[in-house]
């Protein structure tokens, strides 16, 4: 079942699995996604007694604006706002946080700046403080983000949305069984009237190629300091990953000032809680060990 909950900006649908009673843990997909990336982690975690919650981020799924004045925002400081004001909203505490690509990039933000109602992060398949020089094997593979700045691009983003997108999730990672059959139940969800627009604007502001909205300018003005995290956080990556390479997560050690671990995991791709799902349990249970009781 789809719930609804509001924030300032949004009405955000999200699903609720296990018991209520639980230590909470809110799942945050990636791009191109949406919460059924946790298909294959939630029935677990419900299992061992965990209340799993899992937002639909903006533009995604059934997840719509409140306001159709407010700009389209892709900006991490936007996914940030609205992961804090999702956890507050539905009144949520001691949340052990887990988010995949975008979702994993707001996370940081939430622990870094946000941190009061959160417990501990699993950040997978993205990096902390990704502003250093860009390595030309990383441009390669961002050759999505600059195509958001030609006009043949921004069409593809709006009209052919799939088959981007299905390219994407094959060239990222490695074959895993059910792949096609689970781009084809996750593909309806970029149809939210706002997901190309979201996801355009994402990248040209990511290149500073198009300005924030204002109303998150504070937000990205403390991300640009790159704060560290006191939160105890276990980053996950997998050592195949063609997107956002292993590389991306290496060597940020001192970002961290908690409790701190990176596992890099063989054979896997971008798309880990997918690929890897055994793994991503394990790692959120490593987390609410070393995280204390919720």
């Amino acid at each position: 079942m789809v719930e609804r909950v509001r924030t300032p900006r949004l009405e955000i649908a999200y699903h609720r699995r296990g018991p209520s009673s639980g230590p909470v843990v809110v799942l945050v997909h990636g791009w191109p996604d949406d919460p059924s990336c946790w298909d294959g982690v939630v029935p677990e975690l419900a299992e061992n007694g965990f209340c799993c919650v899992l937002p639909y981020l903006r533009g995604t799924g059934p997840t719509r604006f409140l306001d159709d004045a407010v700009p389209r925002s892709g900006q991490i400081g936007a996914l940030a706002a609205d992961l804090a004001d999702f956890v507050t909203a539905l009144e949520l505490s001691d949340v052990l946080l887990v988010g995949h690509d975008w979702g994993a990039r707001a996370g940081y933000a939430v622990a870094a700046l946000f941190p009061q109602r959160i417990r501990g992060l699993v950040a997978m398949s993205a990096g902390y403080a990704t502003g250093a020089a860009l390595p030309y094997e990383l441009a390669h593979n961002y050759w999505y983000e600059w195509f958001t700045a030609t006009e043949r691009g921004r069409a593809a983003y709006r009209d052919d949305r799939r088959e981007l997108s299905r390219y994407l999730w094959s060239s990222w990672s490695p074959p895993w069984p059910g792949r096609d059959e689970q781009f084809d139940r996750t593909a309806p969800s970029w149809d939210n009237p706002d997901w190309a627009e979201i996801s355009i604007h994402a990248y040209l502001h990511r290149w500073h190629e198009a300005p924030g909205d204002p109303a998150y300018d504070d937000i990205e003005s403390r991300l640009a300091a790159a704060p560290p995290i006191k939160l105890p956080t276990l980053v996950v990556h997998g050592e195949l990953d063609r997107d956002n390479t292993p590389a991306t997560t290496d060597g940020k050690d001192e970002l961290f000032t908690g409790w701190y671990e990176r596992q890099v995991l063989a054979g896997a791709g971008h798309f880990v809680p997918r690929e890897a799902p055994q793994a991503t349990s394990a790692a959120i249970h490593r987390l609410a060990t070393v995280s204390g009781p919720g």
